[in-house]
């Protein structure tokens, strides 16, 4: 545990920071379930307005640091490669 002032500070600055990162990164992987299912369905119009919104999340959460945005880059480009394999 903590023991200096400064410590516990940390210590509670870290607890609101992992919440936050916690929201994001949740809410980023919604997003990318929703193009999932969309080509699941194999309806292309929803799988491409899904991944629209789900590259947009992505990289936010890339640029929040959630996550490292070489990581955001291949998990955009391996989703729009499905959605683009989804008509064909």
């Amino acid at each position: 545990m903590a023991n200096t002032v400064s410590a516990k500070k940390m210590a509670r600055k870290i607890a609101r920071r992992t919440e936050i990162n916690k929201s994001r990164r949740s809410r980023m992987r919604n997003f990318i379930r929703k193009v999932e299912e969309a080509i699941a369905g194999g309806d292309k119009a929803a799988a491409n307005e899904a991944l629209r919104q789900a590259e947009t999340e992505i990289m936010r959460a890339a640029g929040s640091g959630v996550v490292h945005k070489n990581t955001a880059s291949r998990k955009v480009s391996r989703l729009s490669a499905r959605v683009k394999a989804v008509g064909a």
